[in-house]
């Protein structure tokens, strides 16, 4: 992020102390910076520079035990308590396949990382924390009272970075390429390769090389495999879940990560604009007023339809995804197949 006066950290700690109730991301942005150009600030002040290395990371991590995995975009927060096992090291998209903590690491976008400690005493907060090239939370690792700490400190003391080491500086982000109308071609080998899925995995890749953006794909394909609902829908997803007990899958992701919830949802809270869940091992704080498109979307496999609810916003980008739980041979539960079918669809899709 390019700003006329780029500010020093002096400047970025006044600012902290003039505005000392303002959550840090938000007073980054009001400052015209990145997250992590903030953060970057208080090296040497409870900041330490480390290595954004996810094999040495993540095969160790599963030794501090029990932690919460955090990952977020502009509008929703994803946060999932437990341990992190099952570390998958592959070369472009690493994963963690644990029964807690599920995750698609992409690897390109970890290029900055920090350990964060708060606090004095019994009240230290400490945190691993990673930024994209530009500044952006990828990924974010908060200890908890459960957690090894000696194991903790040992992690960070084998990513530290020497003081005198050259890091990357934050670049500014690209402007998105104008998004064009696909043409009637375009649109029929939409339609042709959507109904020939076999695996949903194989989604992304396929509308990606028909040159559509996600969003779009959903828009143009048709009433045969996605239908408008009304933006509220999100809400009786969650709450209907909550009330019958339905396994959900909750996908949250960033550019740099892409954090999943499967299990039950119980305890569903509204404050202001955000619906949340608190429930004992999963946290999700969704900002619902910035919902601009919301919908229903099937794509065939071998196992059967798999429908998912997904929410954009204005800029279209994916807020969050929501599927049924499925299994070999078994796409979406019954409950699941019940509780979309009641979702209140958009004015306009009901009119046509």
């Amino acid at each position: 992020m390019t700003i006329a006066n780029p500010l020093t950290p002096e400047d970025i700690k006044s600012a902290r102390v003039a505005n000392p109730k303002i959550r840090e991301r938000d007073l980054a942005h009001s400052l015209g910076i990145s997250e992590g150009e903030f953060l970057a600030a208080w090296e040497g002040e409870g900041v330490r520079r480390i290595r954004p290395d996810m094999d040495v990371l993540f095969s160790r991590l599963a030794e501090v035990g029990e932690v919460m995995a955090l990952t977020r975009n502009e509008n929703a927060v994803h946060e999932k308590i437990g341990v992190y096992e099952g570390y998958i090291p592959r070369e472009r998209v690493a994963m963690f396949l644990g029964e807690g903590i599920n995750l698609r690491l992409f690897r390109a976008h970890w290029v900055h990382g920090f350990a964060v400690e708060k606090g004095e005493g019994d009240d230290v907060k400490r945190s691993l924390q990673f930024f994209d090239a530009h500044g952006d939370a990828v990924h974010k690792i908060h200890a908890r009272p459960a957690t090894d700490i000696a194991a903790w400190s040992a992690l960070v003391d084998t990513l530290a970075m020497p003081s005198d080491a050259s890091v990357p500086g934050f670049t500014p982000p690209v402007s998105k390429a104008e998004v064009t109308d696909p043409n009637e071609e375009q649109i029929a080998q939409l339609r042709e390769r959507w109904a020939s899925l076999e695996d949903t995995h194989d989604f992304q890749g396929l509308i990606a090389r028909l040159g559509f953006k996600r969003l779009q794909a959903i828009r143009a394909v048709g009433p045969e495999f996605t239908w408008r609902l009304a933006d509220d829908a999100i809400d009786a997803v969650f709450n209907t879940a909550a009330a019958d007990g339905t396994v959900i899958m909750v996908f949250v992701r960033n550019p740099g990560c892409l954090q999943i919830h499967a299990g039950t949802v119980s305890n569903i809270k509204r404050t202001g604009d955000w619906l949340n869940v608190m429930d004992s091992d999963f946290h999700m704080h969704l900002k619902t007023s910035a919902i601009s498109e919301c919908w229903l979307i099937s794509r065939p496999s071998k196992d059967g339809e798999v429908v998912s609810v997904e929410a954009y916003d204005e800029k279209g980008d994916r807020i969050i995804l929501i599927n049924g739980f499925w299994k070999e041979g078994v796409a979406n539960a019954p409950d699941w197949q019940k509780l979309v079918t009641g979702l209140p669809r958009h004015a306009l899709a009901s009119a046509a």
